[in-house]
């Protein structure tokens, strides 16, 4: 039987990002994928949010996205874009950037990796004992694994099996996607009617003074509300024509109809993201609707969260418990996204009292606090794990400063590229004191000379000391003694290191 340390079902943005984490650990990773290749069809997510784009930053590969995509300011909620323009990160914007390309660049990466993929089969069952998960594919093999993650979207078998209860709020509208060839050229952008929302565009497009400005020629892109949330099942050409007269009184001689899809804002999340030897990420553990287009983003960001405590617990660093930290930090931050797309998606219906509320949010979202507030939530930029009382610091993202050091002036993200935890010393050398963990921490002595700044919070006091941990945020902070910093080793990089 084939054996790996970790099996990961499901290849999109989610277990490529996870592969690529546990491959940089020196684990032992497969991906098991359906698709034979990376292609998709269709449209899913569209771009790439701040705080993604850090993580892909930490690990020197975020180069490969911008020279794709289109930077812009695509950081929003419900119908208002909220500037992070005077964010302090060098990455003070979104990309705008289909799935099908953020796919196949981080496919790229992995493939530069340790990582096995099979692909053309998919998990069809499991059964998980004391020591591993032993799990059966669609070509009626097995293979082994000390680990399975879930990375197998909103439908997941593994959660099923699992036997992990996915709660949440069924769905209260229902939309249409889908490209296809039009006799009459449609108004191309987004509006808004007394039925909902809906919007037309082609597949090229560009981005000039922050306006969306389409290609002349090609398919259409549709996207329109139904009128009823209870749909079931691929819709069909006939539905998308219904959909359209209704919301727009001429289905403008749609035709040619090269994919079709449906989504709606049902809201759900996993219970639990763990159980045993098995564990959830990305999709598989939270659905919501795309208003705000949190949810390729969400799920990179839990898989760059796990991956680093995966890889100490199966080296024999860490003990089993780190792994119950995954649950502990990320299901919450889920739990807030599905809120605020469901307050999203209520923004956008068109009745009075919507419209009435919708200006009443908009006044309030021009005020600064308000803004920054809120634009550092949606960019992700903002979140800060609960470590405790302490400085500003803790739990939150590493600012990506620019340190100098004996070797020379180097940026904090160019020293998690290996996704190594960093405990990076501002004080005088040789003061701090980390010899049982030297193997697996990097120290780096250094200084800085400018102010502290985080997104939203603003100005912080400097601190003499940061542990980093791998996925960038950080974990213990220095002011002036290393009270606490052996603890802080202790339960992230495990005892004596």
């Amino acid at each position: 039987m084939r054996e790996h340390a970790v099996v990961i079902a499901g290849g999109g943005p989610t277990g490529l990002m996870l592969a690529g984490e546990l491959a940089l650990a020196g684990i032992h990773v497969a991906i098991v994928e359906r698709r034979l290749n990376q292609e998709i069809v269709g449209s899913r997510a569209g771009g790439l949010s701040a705080r993604t784009l850090e993580v892909l930053d930490q690990r020197g590969i975020v180069d490969r996205f911008l020279a794709e995509g289109q930077i812009a300011q695509v950081t929003g909620f419900a119908v208002t874009r909220l500037d992070i323009s005077d964010f302090p990160t060098r990455h003070n914007y979104g990309l705008a950037l289909r799935q099908k390309h953020i796919e196949r660049i981080l496919a790229g990466w992995v493939e530069e990796l340790p990582v096995v993929i099979y692909r053309g089969c998919e998990l069809t069952g499991f059964m998980q004992d004391a020591s591993g998960v032993t799990i059966e594919l669609s070509d009626a093999s097995e293979i082994r694994a000390a680990y399975l993650i879930g990375c197998d979207g909103g439908r997941s078998l593994v959660r099923k099996l699992a036997g992990i209860e996915f709660p949440g709020w069924d769905a209260t509208t229902s939309n249409i996607l889908a490209e296809a060839e039009m006799e009459e050229e449609p108004p191309l952008g987004v509006h808004r009617t007394a039925l909902g929302m809906h919007a037309f565009g082609r597949e090229d497009y560009e981005i000039r003074d922050g306006k969306v400005v389409f290609a002349s020629e090609g398919p259409i892109n549709v996207m329109v509300t139904e009128t009823s949330a209870v749909a079931a099942g691929e819709p069909t050409l006939g539905d998308l024509r219904r959909a359209l007269i209704a919301a727009c009184g001429t289905d403008y001689g749609i035709h040619g109809l090269k994919w079709i899809s449906r989504f709606t804002d049902m809201s759900r999340q996993a219970a639990d993201y763990r159980k045993g030897r098995v564990f959830l990420a990305g999709d598989a553990a939270h659905v919501h609707s795309p208003v705000g287009g949190q949810g390729l983003n969400t799920g990179v960001q839990d898989a760059v969260n796990l991956g680093w405590k995966l890889a100490q617990v199966v080296k024999g660093l860490s003990p089993e418990a780190l792994l119950d930290t995954y649950h502990a930090e990320r299901h919450p931050v889920a739990a807030r996204v599905l809120r605020t797309t469901m307050a999203q998606v209520a923004l956008q219906r068109t009745d009075d009292r919507t419209e009435a509320l919708r200006d009443i949010v908009l006044e309030l979202l021009g005020l600064e606090e308000a803004r920054k507030a809120l634009a550092g939530e949606m960019s992700g930029l903002a979140l800060r794990y609960d470590l405790g009382e302490g400085h500003p610091l803790l739990g939150r993202r590493m600012p990506d400063l620019d340190l100098a050091t004996p070797d020379g002036s180097i940026r904090v993200f160019a020293l998690l590229r290996e996704a190594r935890p960093v405990l990076l010393n501002l004080a005088a050398t040789g003061s701090l004191d980390i010899a049982p963990w030297s193997g697996c921490v990097r120290l780096v002595q250094a200084s800085y000379g400018g102010p502290w700044e985080l997104p939203a919070l603003g100005a912080v006091s400097a601190p003499s000391a940061v542990l980093i941990r791998p996925d960038g945020y950080v974990a213990w902070v220095g002011e002036g003694t290393q009270e606490g910093l052996h603890d802080a080793m202790t339960i992230w990089f495990g005892p004596l290191g």
